[in-house]
C-alpha cells in the first residue's frame, strides 16, 4: 500500500502542472494567494505607515500631552503663563512612561515683506527643547541652536518659504501686536537657518520655530514662565492613560490634554484605516481559498480513477486527503513564495525610491509611507496559509464518498 501511495503523490506532484484541464486552474489558485499577500502586504505596511506618519507629525508640533492653565481656554497662543517650578519639572517621576518635558510657548505674528505679508504662528522653545521629529523633516540648512544667548534664528517651513519667496539666510521683519493697541507693533528681524517640510500642511502653513525668549521679553514675563509643557510618552497607545494620570499628579490650577482629545477628528479618521485594512485581509484570504478549493476539486476529479485504484489496494480515506492536502499545501507556499518576493519589492521600492506621491492637503504626507515589520510578514504568513489549508478541508471530505468501484470505470 505505501508503494503506491507514493506513487500516487508523484503522479499528483508531477502531472497536474500538465493536465490539459488543471494547469490552468492551478495557476490561477497560486496566482490568487500571490496578489491576496502582495494586496494585503500592501495595504498593512501603508495603512500601519500612513497612521505613524500623520500621528507622528501631530506629535512634532505638540507633543503627545500638552499641561496648560486653565485660564488659557484653549487658545493658540499662549497668555497666561505658567511657572517652571513644579514638582514635575524637568522630569516627570511621579507617572511612568513619560520620556521627555519641554515647556514651550507660542504667539501670532505678521511676517512682513516689500510686497506681501502673512500671519503667522511664532513657536517658542528652548534648550530642554527634543528637536527628534524636526531631524526628519529639516530639508535645508540646519536646526537652531537655543542653548546659548537669545538668538534671532528660526526654523520656516517650506510651505511658508515659498509662499513669501525666502531662502536659506534671508532676513524677515516679523510684527507682534501689542496689548495695547494705541501702541506701534513689536519688530523682530529673524535669520532663517533652516527649512522644514513636514508635508502637514495645516502646520506647516502656520509655525515657525524660534526662541522662547522673544516670547518672554513680548510678554514681559521673566525666564521662569512659559506658555505650556508638552510630554511625551514611550508608548502611544497608552497616551489615554498615561494623560489620566498626569492629570491626577498635576496642580489643580493646571490642565492637561492628550492630543487623541486635542485632534480628535484627525484620530477618528486615521481608526479607518483599521477597518479597511480588516477588510482587505478577510476579502483576499476569501478570494485565494474558493480558488484553492476550486483548483483541488479539479485535481480529485481528474484523480477518481487513482483514488478509486487506492481504496481498492486498501487506502484509508484520511490517508488519501492527506494526499491530495499536501499538494494543495505546495502550491499555496508556492503562492506565498511568490507573493512575498513581489510585495516585498514593490514596498521596499516604495521606501526608498518614493515611487507613489500623494497630495499633503488630503493625507497629510507628501509620499505614501511604508510600515516593513517582520512580526506582521510572518503572521500574514502564517496565517494565509492555515485559513486556506483549513478550507481546504471541506473540499477534500469528498473523497470519502467515492466508491472504489464506480471510480475505477469513472471516464
Amino acid at each position: 500500500m505505501n508503494y503506491e501511495y507514493f506513487l500516487a503523490k508523484r503522479i499528483i506532484g508531477n502531472k497536474a502542472y500538465k493536465s490539459s484541464v488543471s494547469a490552468p486552474i492551478i495557476k490561477i489558485g497560486i496566482a490568487a494567494i500571490t496578489i491576496g499577500i502582495v494586496v494585503m502586504m500592501i495595504a498593512i505596511a501603508t495603512g500601519i505607515g500612513l497612521q505613524q506618519k500623520i500621528r507622528d507629525k501631530v506629535v512634532a508640533f505638540n507633543g503627545h500631552i500638552t499641561i496648560s492653565n486653565f485660564d488659557s481656554n484653549n487658545s493658540q497662543e499662549s497668555v497666561v503663563p505658567i511657572s517652571t517650578h513644579q514638582e514635575f519639572y524637568p522630569e516627570f517621576k511621579s507617572v511612568e512612561g513619560i520620556n521627555h518635558i519641554q515647556g514651550v510657548a507660542t504667539k501670532f505674528g505678521v511676517i512682513r515683506t516689500a510686497t506681501d505679508f502673512e500671519g503667522i504662528v511664532l513657536k517658542g522653545v528652548g534648550k530642554d527643547f527634543t528637536w527628534d521629529y524636526f531631524k526628519e523633516f529639516l530639508i535645508e540648512g540646519r536646526l537652531p541652536d537655543f542653548t546659548k544667548d537669545r538668538t534671532e534664528d528660526v526654523l520656516i517651513s517650506k510651505f511658508i518659504a515659498n509662499k513669501m519667496g525666502f531662502k536659506l539666510g534671508d532676513k524677515f521683519n516679523t510684527y507682534f501686536i501689542k496689548d495695547d493697541t494705541n501702541k506701534p507693533p513689536s519688530i523682530i528681524t529673524y535669520n532663517i537657518v533652516g527649512i522644514y517640510n513636514s508635508g502637514f500642511q495645516e502646520f506647516d502653513a502656520s509655525y515657525i520655530i524660534g526662541d522662547i525668549r522673544h516670547i518672554q521679553r513680548l510678554n514681559k514675563w521673566d525666564d521662569t514662565q512659559i506658555g505650556n509643557f508638552e510630554l511625551f510618552v514611550d508608548d502611544f497607545d497608552e497616551v489615554h492613560d498615561i494623560g489620566m494620570e498626569v492629570y491626577k499628579n498635576t496642580p489643580p490650577t493646571l490642565n492637561t490634554q492628550t492630543i487623541l482629545d486635542k485632534f480628535y477628528s484627525i484620530f477618528e479618521w486615521i481608526k479607518i484605516f483599521d477597518n479597511n485594512i480588516y477588510a482587505i485581509i478577510g476579502i483576499m484570504i476569501l478570494v485565494a481559498g474558493i480558488n484553492m478549493i476550486t483548483a483541488l476539486l479539479v485535481l480529485i476529479l481528474e484523480r477518481t480513477q487513482m483514488i478509486g485504484v487506492l481504496k481498492a489496494l486498501g487506502s484509508n480515506n484520511w490517508s488519501i486527503r492527506k494526499l491530495f492536502l499536501f499538494n494543495a499545501a505546495y502550491l499555496i507556499v508556492l503562492g506565498l513564495f511568490w507573493g512575498n518576493v513581489i510585495g516585498l519589492g514593490l514596498l521596499f521600492a516604495q521606501k526608498y525610491l518614493k515611487l507613489f506621491p500623494l497630495d499633503p492637503s488630503v493625507y497629510y504626507v507628501t509620499e505614501a509611507p511604508v510600515y516593513i515589520n517582520l512580526d506582521y510578514i510572518i503572521a500574514l504568513n502564517v496565517g494565509t496559509f492555515v485559513l486556506c489549508l483549513v478550507m481546504l478541508l471541506v473540499p477534500s471530505y469528498i473523497i470519502t464518498k467515492i466508491s472504489p468501484v464506480k471510480a475505477m470505470r469513472f471516464e
